[in-house]
C-alpha cells in the first residue's frame, strides 16, 4: 500500500469524528510503511531529539530524496507516515518549500500529541530539511 498524499490525509482525518478514530488512522498509516532492514538501523541514522528510537535513511534518486524510516513505537511510525506523505520522493527544493507548519496545523496534530512527541516530530522534520539543504 502506498501512502496517500498530504492533502488526502488532511481530508481523511477531517472525516473522523474524534481523535481516537484519528489516532487509529495514523497508526494504520504507520503500518503501511515498509520495514527498514535491521542492518540499516545504525547509530548514525538515529534521529536525535526523539523520545522513541527513530531511524532515518536517505538516498538520492535522480533529483529526488527517498527516505526509509522506522520507529520502535507504533504511534511514532504513524507520525513518520504523515511526514513521509509530505516529503517522500520530492526534490530538495520541494521539501524546503513545503509548508510543514501549515500541514501540521491543518491536521490539528500538535494539540493532540504529547510535547515530547511534538519535539520528536520537529527533530525528524529538521533532519529531513537539513538533508534537503545539503542537496540544494
Amino acid at each position: 500500500m502506498s501512502l496517500p498524499s498530504s492533502e488526502e490525509i488532511i481530508d481523511d482525518l477531517a472525516f473522523f469524528d474524534d481523535w481516537e478514530q484519528r489516532y487509529q488512522y495514523i497508526i494504520d498509516l504507520g503500518k503501511s510503511l515498509p520495514a527498514m532492514q535491521d542492518e540499516d538501523k545504525t547509530e548514525d541514522r538515529l534521529v536525535r531529539g526523539c523520545q522513541s528510537s527513530v531511524w532515518l535513511k536517505s538516498q538520492i534518486q535522480g533529483e529526488h530524496l527517498h527516505f526509509e524510516v522506522e520507529s520502535d513505537a507504533i504511534i511514532v511510525n504513524g507520525l513518520l507516515a504523515l511526514v513521509m506523505a509530505a516529503y517522500q520522493d520530492k526534490t530538495a527544493k520541494n521539501i524546503l518549500a513545503f509548508d510543514i507548519d501549515g500541514y501540521f496545523q491543518a491536521l490539528d496534530l500538535e494539540r493532540h500529541i504529547s510535547p515530547t512527541r511534538g519535539n520528536g516530530l520537529r527533530a525528524i522534520v529538521a533532519k529531513i530539511r537539513h538533508l534537503a539543504e545539503q542537496q540544494s
